[in-house]
């Protein structure tokens, strides 16, 4: 076992404990935390997978935003709204929690099944990628063609959801202003 493996799994044990402790923490400040550490765990996953450019949207976007937005709903919401959130049922099965149960044992036995039956080096395309040499090296560099693709042939979408994401950070701002709003 070399150091790349080695860093995989500690990666990857990273990611699915901190996303546990996310799921069952009844602190909203150490589940935000541990999100935190569980989204960049999984940026670091995408760095294996030579996904470099998701890596890095994971920590732009995701991290540097979403986290971010989180962290603010957090600290702006009214203390009744936290109290009644950390005085919630706490028992871990309840008959409120079955559907969420029954839906989660349904994914582990479909991810189970994709795990122990999928055979990705027996894929029709996958062989035929390989044979063409249509496959990603880590010597390559994607960020280039994406960057250049996104300020020419996609620069209009790309401009059209930097407007909606402006137009949600103003509509954010002006729902958390702590003055009373006039209806005229």
């Amino acid at each position: 076992m070399n150091i790349e493996h080695i860093l995989f799994y500690v990666m990857g044990f990273i990611a699915v404990a901190s996303a546990l402790v996310v799921a069952a923490s009844k602190n909203l400040v150490r589940s935000l935390f541990m999100f935190f550490v569980t989204l960049f765990a999984l940026a670091g996953l995408y760095v294996f997978a030579l996904a470099d450019f998701v890596a890095i949207t994971q920590i732009v976007i995701y991290v540097g935003g979403v986290l971010v937005l989180m962290l603010f709903a957090f600290m702006l919401s009214g203390k009744e709204v936290l109290n009644n959130l950390q005085q919630r049922n706490s028992r871990f099965i309840s008959l409120s929690k079955v559907p969420a149960i029954l839906v989660a044992l349904l994914f582990a036995i479909v991810l189970y099944n994709a795990i122990t039956k999928a055979q990705p080096n027996d894929l029709p395309w996958i062989k035929a990628s390989a044979q063409s040499g249509n496959v990603i090296k880590p010597a390559d560099n994607t960020i280039n063609n994406i960057g250049v693709n996104l300020m020419t042939r996609y620069l209009l979408p790309f401009e059209a959801v930097s407007v909606l994401l402006m137009m949600t950070l103003i509509g954010a701002a002006h729902l958390a202003r702590k003055e009373e709003h006039k209806i005229i």
